[in-house]
């Protein structure tokens, strides 16, 4: 015990003092939420990839799919690697940057609301973001509860009030600066738990060989007939597998929390080595996560069943940990607090700092200074920090069904919603405004339905069987939304041109470069 309580004080000791010391970077609107855009290339690299991988993914998502799809999971975590790091950075990365800076917007909204000259759709998305982004951020809290009472014997509240009030703390002070220098230690925490996890499995179970071969053994009629097909290469059930891929790597391309992350980085130069940097930490981090749930069988006799015989997938995780050395146990945890505060920080500062300029600003309040913006983002970031605890607190006192239901369509709903808008809006001149209504439309509306189906308000005859989940619900979402647009915008007017010159005149302002980055012919 005292050696997993010293390395959570030296975890809590270092985040608090990296919070006090960015402070000073933290005194107007622009560098509390962007760092000034002057960003480098490891802190934004490492910000993104633990934003994007958090307690949701290590707990709930590596031990549920690495249980219906064995090994084959692995795919979800090079699919995030690929298409939701590398291909994201590659696509977004220095448009966003260009764009949002010429348009000087700091926030998705913002964005929204100068490229397609629309009060209108710059408060509607930020209600969007408000109302799906608490959900989301209050299912982080939920990974903790079954670690930390097995490695501390603590009520889940406490876990919360750690977590809450340490986030809370350096994102207030140093905003997101702190969150940035923070991200890039708790990233290294994940990277080596991760590795440390998975050696530690393996060698319980005989190395990889062996595991490999246990798990080939493995049968579940129930699943499949086909013998050794947890150990196969595309698993049970490639298809819905698939769906998984879709929503959890060409999501992040319309999360306003991963984009703002473009909005801050410092350079060309940061670009490139922040796309590398990306792609190999969500190769570790994600596609260790998956690989390790791929072995949750083996654990089979140990993992919490319910009373009518159904697996707890939060149980997978901490029950293939159970029997670690105290050292390893305390290190697990530091990886999953690491991975579900720096996912928690991106929230809130989105959330605060989106309801601030895009809803507040100009609408509710007529006139606000910077200091008064400043004043009321650090103050709404205690807001969404409290509501995310309590609704935490809720679900897991009381299992309200409804709240864990709304936070499996929160990243559909955000980005089937906002995918298509933020994409061709940086690439194509002729994407109308009302083309980006009916994509916005259409996603929030379909995640709804797909949520009030799930709870039993509407029929479930509304969904074929393969969309009633909100994973796949998310997916489609995500990839009508990239049709909807295009084909809306062909068929609506067209939009007004002196916009759209402005708009994408940030494209063709010259720079000079050095001759090893352009033979300048």
């Amino acid at each position: 015990m005292f050696i997993k309580v010293l390395l959570l004080a030296i975890f809590f000791g270092v985040t608090v003092a990296i919070g006090l010391y960015c402070r000073k970077h933290a005194s107007d609107v622009n560098s509390f939420v962007l760092g000034g855009r002057s960003i480098g290339p490891w802190l934004t690299a490492f910000a993104y990839g633990t934003s994007y991988f958090s307690a949701v993914v290590f707990v709930g998502y590596a031990g549920q799919f690495g249980w219906r799809y064995g090994i084959s999971a692995t795919w979800i975590g090079l699919g995030n690697a690929f298409i939701g790091s590398l291909l994201a950075w590659v696509v977004l990365g220095r448009r966003t940057r260009v764009m949002t800076r010429h348009l000087n917007s700091a926030t998705m909204p913002e964005f929204f609301g100068a490229r397609y000259g629309s009060q209108g759709l710059k408060v509607v998305s930020s209600a969007i973001i408000f109302i799906f982004l608490i959900p989301y951020t209050a299912s982080l809290y939920n990974g903790l509860s079954r670690l930390f009472a097995m490695a501390f014997d603590v009520d889940f509240w406490v876990c919360i009030v750690i977590m809450a009030l340490l986030t809370g703390v350096y994102v207030i002070v140093g905003g997101y600066v702190a969150t940035a220098v923070n991200d890039f230690v708790q990233g290294v925490i994940m990277l080596a738990g991760i590795i440390a996890v998975i050696f530690a499995v393996l060698n319980a179970n005989g190395g990889l060989m062996g595991s490999l071969e246990k798990l080939a053994f493995v049968e579940d009629a129930a699943v499949s007939s086909t013998p050794g097909i947890f150990a196969s290469f595309f698993g049970p059930d490639p298809l819905n597998m698939l769906g998984v891929v879709i929503l959890t790597s060409l999501g992040t391309w319309g999360l306003p929390q991963m984009l703002q992350k473009f909005y801050a980085i410092k350079s060309e130069k940061a670009v490139h080595k922040g796309t590398v940097i990306s792609t190999v930490f969500a190769l570790v981090i994600a596609g260790g996560c998956y690989f390790l749930g791929g072995f949750g069988r083996l654990f089979a006799d140990k993992i919490e069943v319910r009373a009518d015989g159904s697996v707890i997938f939060d149980s997978i995780i901490p029950t293939m940990m159970s029997g670690f050395s105290d050292l390893l146990i305390g290190v697990v945890v530091m990886l999953v607090l690491a991975a579900s505060m720096s996912t928690l920080s991106a929230l809130v500062m989105a959330s605060a700092s989106t309801l601030t300029l895009d809803f507040l600003k100009g609408n509710v309040i007529k006139k606000m200074d910077d200091k008064k913006q400043l004043f009321i983002i650090r103050s709404l970031i205690v807001v969404f920090v409290v509501i995310s605890a309590a609704i935490a607190v809720l679900q897991y006192n009381k299992n309200v069904v409804f709240i864990a239901q709304l936070m499996g369509v929160s990243w559909g709903a955000l980005a089937g919603s906002f995918l298509a808008p933020f994409l061709f809006g940086l690439y194509w001149k002729r994407t109308s405004k009302f083309a980006v209504w009916c994509g916005m439309g259409f996603g929030t509306l379909f995640m709804t339905a797909n949520f009030l189906t799930n709870v039993n308000i509407l029929p479930a005859a509304l969904f074929p069987v393969i969309l009633r989940s909100p994973v796949n619900a998310g997916a489609f979402a995500m990839l009508a939304g990239m049709l909807i647009v295009p084909v809306v915008s062909l068929l609506s007017q067209a939009p007004d041109k002196k916009l759209i010159d402005d708009c994408f005149s940030c494209y063709d302002e010259k720079v000079t470069v050095a001759l090893k980055e352009s033979l300048g012919d």
